[in-house]
């Protein structure tokens, strides 16, 4: 393929989460959101055979479900939120927040986040279908969007997932993988490209704020 190619990257909020918090409890690190956009322009210029340049995320979205304001600032959480809604607005980044709700069930506190992977699907695919993007990145793990890669496949817009897995427990669904074709994980990449993970991760300073970070 030749010429110009759009991009539009999708973000699962709590799958982007899980990856930061193991980051962070092995090597004290975060993603750099602007050095992960620049790593899935570069891969697809590399991989269609054009100048990066002319590969171009056009839109970036984020879904999550997050607490209301009261429960966030109690549980000290609000600057860290607002940290890291700083770096999505810096690199362009649309977020979409849906609330979250706490249920006690036998004693036990259970958060509940509804609807964020049904928005998640609806909105990547609406999306495709009218800014006709060349191919759409989703930064994902769950099962659930498999048939979402599918309707993509469908509408010829060519899907890649992006996951990176820091545990024994591979949290990528198999139906997922096996859909989708492209399938880019970077725990894999950043063996054979060990630099790159310099380039994807910002070093946090101060171990002390860490804990407060799992909203990230």
């Amino acid at each position: 393929m030749q010429g110009y190619i759009s991009v539009g990257v999708f973000i699962d909020g709590g799958y982007y989460a899980k990856v930061n918090r193991a980051l962070k409890a092995a090597e004290s690190s975060i993603i750099r959101v602007k050095s992960l956009f620049n790593f899935i322009t570069t891969r697809l210029a590399m991989d269609d055979g054009i100048a990066p340049g002319d590969c171009q995320i056009t839109e970036a979205h984020y879904f999550r479900g997050r607490y209301r304001v009261k429960e966030a600032y109690d549980k000290h959480l609000l600057y860290n939120e607002r940290k890291f809604e700083d770096s999505l607005i810096e690199n362009d980044v649309i977020f979409h927040y849906k609330h979250l709700r706490e249920v006690d069930r036998d004693g036990e506190v259970q958060v509940i986040e509804k609807g964020v992977d049904v928005w998640f699907a609806l909105e990547a695919y609406e999306l495709s279908a009218f800014r006709h993007f060349d191919y759409v990145v989703l930064i994902t793990g769950d099962a659930d969007h498999e048939m979402l890669v599918r309707k993509l496949k469908a509408i010829k817009v060519k899907p890649v997932l992006l996951t990176w897995n820091l545990t024994d427990v591979d949290a990528t669904s198999p139906l997922l993988r096996e859909e989708v074709g492209h399938h880019w994980e970077l725990s894999e990449i950043l063996q054979q490209y060990p630099r790159l993970k310099k380039e994807l991760l910002y070093k946090l300073r101060d171990p002390a704020v860490a804990p407060l970070g799992d909203t990230f």
